[in-house]
């Protein structure tokens, strides 16, 4: 054992995680490792995806599964991957480096310290292994293992985590960048003695390799590749089964199901499959509390950059975004190769890379409540969206004004949004004034779950506001674009909206505070807006 060769931490971290008591069994991952491996010949995988999705996880459990650190039996015998035909002869059968790129050695100012760190470490590991073979740890790493195969005909398992983190290092120049891949190619490509190179990242190997350095692998991204897509997030299904784990052990529960589905759920595979950010769930569960942990645990500054410095292209798609629409795009899976990204199409397919945005049927959305609460911190704090700045920063003055009845302040406001330069505002079907009106009811987030479209009473009400104060006034909104207010309030009390709020039969109350019947109109004719508010 040693620190890169058969190491025992990625064992001791997997097996540590499968011991807690909201770990998810991935391990038929391996099933799909070992096909590629003996039956389609394909021994290069990149897998990428967005940061906290379980790459890390992965990477330790194939390094304890194949490596020869510990004897892995126990802690696999109870895992799915037990059930496969050729799990024993490939259990702890392996010699592995494992190396997680994003480790740097004391006191680290330059690439060839840290570089370094990494060659001397593998050629330490290899001498002392290999002890009969008088190894001069001063070579190069790829001609000591070369020797190592020609001498006794032994291959190496190579699982690389966080390969591209050292192009986040301040340090590095693009001299070192080149120098690193150079590294990567000279280790990996074309080696006999590489049975598997299995390696993970946030982003595909194409952002910072543009020739063919590293092109042996096949790279597998959330967005547009099928295989191996069911291992990373959670599915419906197994967030069920953590849920249940969750109510049973722990006092006083105070998070739903539904919750869980609305703070983080909604990205989307290539399969076409929707699944739950698995940090911020795990999280959640443990803390027994809903809140931002995937968002507040990284930097965001640089994708959001784009977007503040492409505000003509972009801002019209954020309003309409963050009132629940999709955008089409045509998504570019290496648009993050670029050193600037210019186009609405790029800056979207990188915030997908990113899982700032999921993708579905060619079209991106903000997945979760999680995102909309990054996106709601954009427009409130960002005076260089213009317009949308302005009037999500009226919002507050939109939601009191509501709360008090006072419509013709609702219209003012309503009137400002209308008279900007926006097309989003040209009201050519009830997306453009949904889009608007969730713009202007922006605040009104931080006091409220607000839904579109929800199934309540006989039929689907425009918005829907649920306190998170149980004594705070519900609010029931409905649009007529070319309708009046009357109307819209009439619709609400007909299709007995308010059901929501009531609870079931026998049950009490969900909500104690006043129900608000708001109907908002446009008339194309009169060109203005005109507001409802009643008591339910």
């Amino acid at each position: 054992m040693g620190r890169y060769l058969n190491s025992r931490v990625p064992f001791e971290a997997y097996r540590e995680i499968a011991g807690t008591r909201f770990f998810v069994d991935k391990s038929l991952l391996l099933e799909d490792v070992l096909s590629s491996m003996e039956m389609d010949g394909q021994k290069y995988l990149c897998i990428t995806r967005p940061r906290r999705f379980g790459k890390s996880v992965m990477a330790n459990m194939v390094a304890a599964f194949f490596g020869r650190a510990a004897d892995a039996g126990k802690l696999f015998e109870g895992l799915a991957i037990a059930g496969n035909g050729h799990y024993k002869a490939h259990l702890n059968k392996h010699n592995v480096i494992y190396i997680d790129f994003s480790e740097m050695p004391r006191d680290c100012t330059n690439y060839t310290q840290y570089i370094a760190r990494i060659q001397d470490g593998i050629n330490n590991d290899l001498a002392r292994a290999y002890d009969d073979l008088s190894i001069v740890t001063a070579r190069a790493s790829w001609d000591i293992m070369a020797d190592i195969f020609q001498e006794k005909g032994e291959k190496f398992i190579f699982v690389m985590d966080e390969w591209d983190a050292v192009f986040h290092m301040s340090f590095i120049t693009q001299e070192d960048k080149e120098a690193y891949l150079l590294f990567l190619k000279s280790l990996l490509k074309g080696k006999a003695y590489v049975e598997l190179a299995y390696m993970t990242g946030v982003l595909p190997i194409a952002k910072y390799s543009g020739g063919s350095e590293l092109n042996m692998f096949l790279e597998y991204d959330m967005a547009t590749k099928k295989k191996f897509s069911e291992y990373f997030g959670f599915s419906d299904s197994e967030v069920d089964k953590l849920f249940e784990i969750y109510r049973k052990g722990t006092d006083e529960p105070a998070i739903t199901r539904e919750e869980l589905r609305i703070w983080y759920d909604g990205y989307c595979t290539a399969k076409g499959k929707r699944i739950y950010n698995p940090r911020s769930v795990v999280c959640a569960l443990t803390d027994n509390e809903l809140s931002n942990y995937w968002t507040s645990s990284g930097p965001y500054d640089e994708i959001f950059y784009y977007i503040r410095n492409n505000i003509q292209d972009v801002r019209d798609d954020i309003v309409l975004m963050v009132s629940g629409e999709p955008v089409p795009i045509a998504l570019q899976g290496y648009a993050v190769t670029r050193t600037e990204l210019k186009t609405k199409n790029q800056i979207y397919s990188a915030m997908v890379v990113y899982g700032l945005l999921t993708y579905e049927n060619k079209m991106v959305s903000i997945p979760n409540k999680e995102l909309m609460d990054k996106f709601n911190e954009l427009l409130l704090n960002n005076d260089s969206l213009g317009y949308v700045y302005n009037l999500a920063r009226e919002s507050e003055r939109m939601l009191n004004a509501t709360l008090a009845g006072d419509t013709d302040t609702m219209a003012e406001i309503l009137e400002f949004a209308h008279n900007t330069e926006s097309p989003v505002f040209s009201y050519n079907s009830e997306i453009e004034l949904a889009a608007v009106v969730n713009l202007v009811y922006l605040a009104a987030r931080d006091r409220y779950r607000v839904e579109r479209e929800d199934k309540a009473g006989k039929g689907y009400v425009d918005f829907i506001f649920y306190p998170e104060v149980k004594n705070a006034d519900a609010i029931i909104l409905e649009l007529k674009a070319g309708g009046t207010p009357k109307k819209a309030v009439q619709q609400i009390k007909d299709k007995n909206y308010a059901l929501r709020f009531k609870g079931k039969m026998g049950e009490k109350p969900k909500y104690t505070g006043r129900i608000l019947a708001v109907g908002i109109s446009y008339s194309p004719k009169r060109k203005e807006h005109s507001c409802k508010v009643e008591v339910l």
